[in-house]
């Protein structure tokens, strides 16, 4: 078949813009949920129970896997928060989408602010939470977080073939860095996505 600019027009002019490569990445969702407390604004995080396979008694937002039988993300972060906090979707309302991240390691998180409507409805799901706690939005915004750096470097595998580039074994690979937010509450310490996530969320309201 001979692409002539008419054809690649017609099959080009109606697509949207993905992430390059999202078909074969794994997609998850989170909720950032609020809840009010005592007349403030207190923003809900989960410690994973340690029983769980990946990333047991971290400190997260609710949230999981997007499914087929989800409609969109803002779905499946309503969905996951509901099993894991023993809600239902009444009683969670998504606000607004916060910008997606994507990852190196092949998977990418779409986070959206919620609202828990009846937060003394709330009854953890003991298989997937250990505890619960919140943190008031006030405190967040005023207590900077300690930064710090992952540092990635480019690794080709033994099979590589270097002869095909220039340079070839001395090739001038790219580094890069990843940043690493600690906020630290009580007992708790929040980091890695998680706190990506809320970096983003307060710089968000800081605008």
């Amino acid at each position: 078949m001979k692409y002539r600019l008419t054809t690649i027009k017609q099959k080009l002019e109606h697509r949207e813009s993905n992430l390059l490569g999202h078909e074969s990445m794994k997609k998850s969702a989170v909720l950032v949920p609020l809840i009010e407390r005592d007349g403030e604004t207190h923003i809900l995080f989960e410690v994973r129970a340690k029983q769980l396979r990946t990333q047991p008694g971290e400190i997260c937002f609710p949230g999981g896997g997007v499914e087929a039988m989800d409609q969109d993300a803002a779905e499946t972060a309503v969905r996951e928060t509901c099993e894991e906090l023993g809600l239902t979707e009444r009683q969670v309302k998504v606000v607004a989408p916060l910008d997606h991240l994507a990852t190196a390691f092949q998977f990418v998180i779409y986070p959206y602010v919620g609202v828990i409507l009846e937060p003394e409805a709330i009854a953890p799901n003991e298989k997937e939470v250990e505890t619960i706690f919140t943190v008031p939005l006030e405190y967040l915004l005023t207590h900077e977080p300690k930064l710090h750096y992952v540092h990635l470097r480019m690794q080709p595998d033994d099979s590589f073939p270097f002869h095909l580039i220039p340079r070839g074994k001395r090739y001038n690979w790219r580094t890069g860095r990843v940043p690493e937010y600690f906020y630290f509450y009580e007992n708790f310490v929040i980091w890695g996505l998680t706190a990506r996530i809320l970096t983003h969320f307060l710089d968000e309201l800081r605008k």
